[in-house]
């Protein structure tokens, strides 16, 4: 299955033409969007049944820590068995798990219910975004496309880290406490038996061989240090998350925090379509590192906003220096990952964000409870901050044994992208 269109100018335009693509992007961008709703729906909901944002943190983070443990092995799964084997039980368990959830925190449940509710809903979380990476390498397979695809996939990426979280708090504070959840569970019911159902584009099961290849992503020297980064970059969405839903309702204007999160998103939205589009020609490594000094910058300033104009100014700042560095760092696994293993790379990186987000909430709602108002800010600053002196200091392990080769498969998008 190849593309349709054949031209020597591969932009967005084209590629959303080849043929079925579509059959697997709208289901697909469907079951992704869960993955960035389900934090701040949680601690949307639990802190308004409790009136704790540090109980509302802890039942987050566990949910981020079960996701965070279990997609690398969901990843694996998926290429020995086939993504519908594991998609199909996964969004079955996932929506239950979720609702079950939410049950229990509009019934008052204690802490530990709520904990045993969680595991389950984040370890269930299916993987859409490496999954998607991988059926667009079916479709594409050699094609000139594949560079594209790979920016338009990074781009994707972008939007549901900030979409997800978006829809979910407005649901929350303009409609019922419960409804981001609710949501997330119905996405996720939908959008994932959606997708599974398109057996044309998914990748071939691979069986045992899988095994062998997919034993070497996490021994990749340059893949834990990226775990590191996505760690730090985790931490924002975490902090932020919280920590835009403590300010607003201390200052009486809850309704702001959607808008609050809707400038963040915006300026992460706008800088990953344009660094999707640009021909870099500097080093992917080097990038990295600039961009995430930037970020480190723009993270550490947030604590220090006490007006709603100030804070959606270094919102909107900090939402731009996010996207270049989400992207450069999967750009990175191009070369470093064999193309076997990178799946389970992916999936790595995406826990990584994850467990970064989910040890923010648990931090910044124990800091807006116990310190004052304002506080969590403190935990993006701390962890873009340890995670860009790990950066320093083994930067040197990013560089790439492929380094000049044009590889085929991946996420990366060093040729340049044309917006048709």
């Amino acid at each position: 299955m190849g593309s349709t269109v054949k031209s020597s100018r591969p932009g967005y335009g084209q590629l959303l033409r080849t043929r079925g693509a579509w059959t697997f992007l709208l289901p697909g961008f469907a079951a992704r969007q869960p993955f960035g709703m389900l934090t701040i729906s949680i601690v949307l909901l639990v802190q308004h049944t409790t009136g704790s944002y540090g109980s509302a943190g802890a039942a987050a983070a566990v949910t981020g820590v079960s996701m965070a443990l279990f997609a690398p092995y969901s990843g694996r799964l998926a290429d020995r068995y086939g993504q519908r084997a594991v998609l199909v039980p996964g969004v079955l368990v996932h929506t239950v798990a979720g609702l079950t959830l939410t049950a229990l925190a509009l019934a008052h449940a204690p802490l530990w219910a709520l904990f045993a509710a969680a595991v389950p809903t984040g370890a269930s979380m299916p993987q859409a975004g490496p999954m998607v990476r991988a059926r667009w390498g079916v479709t594409l397979k050699d094609s000139p496309l594949m560079t594209t695809a790979a920016a338009f996939e990074s781009v994707t990426d972008e939007l549901t880290f900030v979409v997800g979280p978006l829809l979910a708090t407005a649901l929350c504070t303009t409609v019922t406490p419960a409804a981001g959840l609710v949501t997330e569970s119905a996405l996720t019911l939908v959008g994932g038996l959606l997708f599974a159902a398109q057996k044309r584009t998914q990748p071939p099961v691979t069986g045992g061989h899988a095994r062998v290849e997919h034993a070497s992503a996490l021994r990749v020297p340059g893949v834990r240090v990226l775990i590191a980064t996505f760690l730090g970059i985790g931490s924002v969405f975490g902090g932020m998350q919280v920590s835009l839903a403590a300010f607003t309702e201390s200052i009486g204007e809850p309704g702001l925090n959607g808008v609050l999160y809707g400038t963040f998103a915006a300026g992460n939205m706008l800088s990953g379509v344009v660094c999707g589009a640009i021909a870099w020609k500097n080093a992917p490594q080097h990038r990295l590192l600039v961009g995430y000094i930037a970020l480190a910058l723009a993270a550490s300033a947030l604590w220090t906003a006490h007006s709603v104009l100030l804070l959606a100014a270094l919102g909107l700042l900090v939402g731009m220096c996010i996207a270049p560095a989400l992207i450069t760092g999967y750009t990175l696994v191009e070369g470093l990952v064999p193309a076997g293993a990178r799946t389970e790379a992916f999936t790595w990186l995406t826990g990584a964000v994850a467990l970064g987000q989910a040890a923010a909430v648990a931090v910044a709602g124990q800091l807006e409870d116990r310190l004052w108002g304002g506080a969590g800010f403190l935990v993006p600053m701390a962890g873009t901050v340890l995670a860009l002196l790990t950066l320093v200091a083994l930067r040197s392990r990013l560089a790439s044994p492929t380094q000049g080769r044009t590889v085929a498969r991946g996420v990366g998008h060093r040729a340049h992208v044309t917006v048709d």
